[in-house]
């Protein structure tokens, strides 16, 4: 059995490609989601702005709160005639004394006991008229930002969620129009797959990565254009220091990747470990091989805990540098700032502005990264999606005629048909058989003989290479599929029960039926005393984890059969999966099922079959006997062997 692998996730082959086709799918929004990214760069801009806005509030404020001792100043108070000898004297000399101490404390102590004429030339004053116009101004760009953001997030929101449920509608379409073959060699879980998580990818990065990519190389390059426009020296000093961090995240990314793959090739391997042993549980008790069982368990286990270690050890690393990056890069401003200011090259606003411009260039590469790698998978995703609607869909049909089931006669004949799934193999040679109406036509034979493709064939799942498939003489080549199978009724082998009451599943389609004719169906089946069992008895819900036996649901399924009105009827291995007494009870169901329809049986147990008018037996995708089963004995050939093989004490 092969072992699923939960891998790195998968890349696109063309990814340039597979992008191209994306935006083009995305015209219906192109608005709405222009809208958005237009307001994730508006929003960055706005972002961009505010740092230098801030250095001017600091610088402001700092320059507020020194005393207001400069030259000129200076010189206005010394020629000043309103303010006397002796106040200039004392300012004089607290000037003296201020030049030799550094302690701001005890500075402002002596301002304060400076002469009042003084006094209220040089206190300090901050300019709260100017700290007001800019904190307004500051508040209507952080409000604008957060508003922008918002109607960014709703705006790719709805666009993603649109999307999505595009996809899944086209995706239901699509599978409606695929002929048979496709499913015959693609996996059921691929198709799953591409209908549910490769939308949901698509659908989560569309609403989170556009728009970070836009906002995110907005804010990396405008941060720089803005740190050079400021200061060259810082703006170096900032990139440098953020660089270096970078360079060590790098390296431990490069080394950690070999773990990350290493540990989801192991998961894939105990995931196929378990699903084999718990698909084989009864196997594996049988012989007693728990013991190796666990050992194995065991080792891939291990395996897999050493993997687990290594890289979360390593990736547990990628937060405390991210965090190492931005403080380091807080330091090598703050020390050149100081520098800087120190001689008079800078303001301090300028040092605080670039604590934020270092924020602002280090986190947009981290979010580059990501969106680029939720972009690859995108792309991945898109191209499957892509590739499955892209698909051949069945020929279109162009019918001439249409029959009426309520007037259909009920003779079918094959007539020379040759089919063949691809142009290696023809599973149907030269087939020719004539059912008249009422009769029952039994097929049997070895598998792979071409029991079950005869009758996809008659219900028009696939076309026939050649030959022809006529009902009361029309070609099916002339009918519609719909029509074709409105006249059908199908027991198959396998047994298709869906979430929902006993009296949903039973009545199907048929939306006029009423609960009396449901229960007379289920009592001509022989499934209405369990039905009686349930709680709510034909409302009682079915789900997976119900402990329904696989002869019951056998049995509600020809019950559905029996609900159906058709002239014809088809019983593929209609009693493979129950028990012989289930088997007895569904026998004399399925007598009363056929009566005044001509019906095509397929079954392996050929105590099924014994009262059938005709029994044709296939092998090769050829018929080499015919004929109702005494005759068939009589020839003491391919059917009596086979006959006699099941039925041999």
């Amino acid at each position: 059995m092969p072992r699923p692998n939960r891998g790195t996730p998968e890349k696109s082959k063309d990814f340039m490609g597979s992008m191209k086709k994306l935006l083009q799918n995305l015209k219906p929004w192109r608005i709405l989601l222009t809208l958005g990214l237009v307001l994730a760069f508006i929003s960055a801009i706005l972002s961009l702005i505010a740092p230098d806005h801030l250095s001017d509030l600091t610088d402001t404020i700092t320059s507020g709160i020194k005393p207001n001792i400069i030259e000129n100043t200076i010189k206005d108070i010394m020629s000043n005639p309103d303010i006397s000898y002796e106040d200039k004297m004392s300012f004089h000399v607290t000037l003296s004394s201020m030049s030799n101490s550094s302690d701001t404390t005890e500075l402002l102590k002596k301002i304060d006991e400076l002469p009042s004429s003084i006094y209220d030339i040089i206190k300090p004053s901050i300019d709260m008229a100017k700290v007001k116009s800019i904190v307004t101004f500051l508040t209507i760009l952080y409000l604008l930002s957060a508003i922008f953001s918002y109607i960014e997030s709703v705006s790719m929101t709805t666009v993603s969620n649109n999307f999505a449920k595009n996809l899944r509608s086209r995706i239901s379409v699509k599978i409606n129009k695929l002929p048979l073959k496709y499913f015959d060699t693609h996996e059921t879980g691929d198709v799953l797959s591409r209908v549910t998580n490769d939308v949901d990818t698509i659908a989560q990065n569309l609403n989170q990565s556009l728009a970070t990519l836009i906002s995110a190389t907005t804010l990396f390059i405008g941060s720089i254009i803005m740190m050079f426009a400021t200061n060259w020296i810082m703006a170096i000093t900032a990139i440098l220091s953020s660089l270096i961090g970078f360079a060590f995240m790098f390296i431990i990314l490069m080394k950690s990747q070999k773990y990350f793959t290493q540990r989801q090739k192991e998961l894939g391997e105990l995931n196929g470990h378990i699903e084999e042993i718990y698909s084989g549980q009864s196997i594996v008790r049988a012989y007693n091989n728990e013991e190796n069982v666990k050992k194995e368990f065991n080792k891939l286990n291990a395996a897999l805990k050493v993997s687990n270690q290594k890289s979360q050890f390593l990736s547990g690393l990628m937060q405390p540098i991210m965090g190492f990056i931005g403080n380091f890069g807080y330091v090598c401003v703050c020390i050149v700032g100081a520098l800087l200011t120190m001689n008079n090259v800078i303001s301090f606003g300028v040092i605080v502005a670039f604590m934020i411009y270092v924020r602002l260039f280090t986190n947009p590469l981290s979010q580059l990264a990501q969106a680029m790698t939720s972009l690859q998978s995108t792309a991945a995703s898109a191209e499957r999606v892509f590739e499955f609607l892209e698909e051949e869909e069945m020929t279109v049909e162009h019918p001439t005629k249409h029959l009426d089931k309520n007037k259909v006669k009920g003779d079918i004949e094959f007539r020379n048909v040759v089919f063949g799934y691809d142009d290696t193999r023809t599973i149907i040679k030269n087939f020719s058989v004539k059912a008249k109406s009422g009769q029952k036509i039994a097929i049997v034979g070895p598998t792979g003989a071409g029991k079950t493709t005869l009758v996809n064939l008659l219900m028009k799942f696939y076309e026939i290479n050649s030959g022809d498939i006529l009902i009361d003489g029309v070609s099916t080549k002339e009918l519609s599929r719909e029509n074709i199978h409105e006249l059908f009724v199908m027991v198959l082998q396998d047994t298709w029960l869906f979430d929902g009451t006993v009296r949903d599943n039973i009545k199907f389609n048929s939306e006029d039926v009423t609960d009396e004719e449901i229960w007379n169906a289920c009592k001509v089946v022989g499934v209405d005393h369990f039905i009686k069992t349930l709680p709510g008895g034909l409302d009682a819900k079915l789900n997976d984890s119900d402990s329904v036996s696989q002869g019951q649901k056998q049995l509600m399924t020809i019950a559905r059969g029996m609900i159906e009105d058709g002239p014809f009827l088809i019983l593929d291995e209609a009693t493979s999966n129950v028990d012989t007494r289930t088997e007895e009870l569904v026998q004399k169901a399925m007598d009363k099922l056929t009566e005044g329809r001509t019906s095509f049986i397929i079954a392996h147990r050929l105590s099924t079959i014994k009262n059938a008018d005709i029994i044709l037996v296939m092998n090769e995708g050829n018929i080499i006997e015919q004929g109702n089963h005494e005759e068939l004995m009589k020839l003491n050939g391919f059917y009596a062997e086979l006959y006699n093989s099941q039925f041999k004490k």
